[in-house]
């Protein structure tokens, strides 16, 4: 049930870090803003995936960047305010970081959930319907331990710029 007073907020799709982190940037600061705003409200919150443009847990390093939408976060849940994480097709890769540092609920696949008085269908919702078979072919590969063995063996500088480029690139083809 839902506590008097209190609301369920839904985001998605911020692609944090694109098209560099100059230009990212203001848009990081609208949204820690937004999260002030709800918070005194907010029972929970759903981060619906692809909040940064890309992501990978190295086991020892974290992205340089995005301190004051950490902090922001993390004040949510220390102050009682669920939030709830599912991964998107730019953050795949997101293991148990923000579980284990920020206190989220990661969410790896969609689920039927009943919030207050209404049923949900809560995923970030790539690759779910019918067609596109290479991008699911891609999922898997990506999905595969060893790849992600191999991708963690890159340097985060190397890793993280190609990255990047690839998404810019595939965005600006799109």
């Amino acid at each position: 049930t839902l506590p008097a007073g209190k609301a369920i907020d839904f985001t998605s799709d911020h692609h944090f870090g694109i098209p560099d982190r100059e230009r990212s940037l203001p848009r990081e600061l609208r949204f820690v803003r937004w999260l002030g705003q709800i918070a005194p409200d907010a029972h929970q919150l759903y981060i619906m995936g692809d909040l940064f443009d890309f992501w990978f847990e190295y086991r020892t390093v974290v992205p340089r960047g995005y301190a004051l939408l950490f902090g922001a976060l993390a004040e949510m849940v220390q102050n009682g305010i669920e939030v709830h994480y599912f991964r998107g097709n730019h953050d795949m890769w997101a293991f148990n970081y923000f579980e284990q540092e920020l206190g989220f609920t990661m969410h790896r696949h969609p689920e039927f959930k009943t919030l207050g008085s209404k049923n949900f269908y809560l995923a970030h919702g790539d690759g779910l319907g019918p067609g596109d078979r290479g991008y699911k072919l891609l999922k898997k590969v990506f999905a595969s331990p060893v790849n992600q063995w191999l991708f963690r063996q890159l340097h985060p500088d190397f890793s993280f710029r190609t990255a990047l480029y690839w998404s810019r690139r595939s965005r600006y083809a799109n």
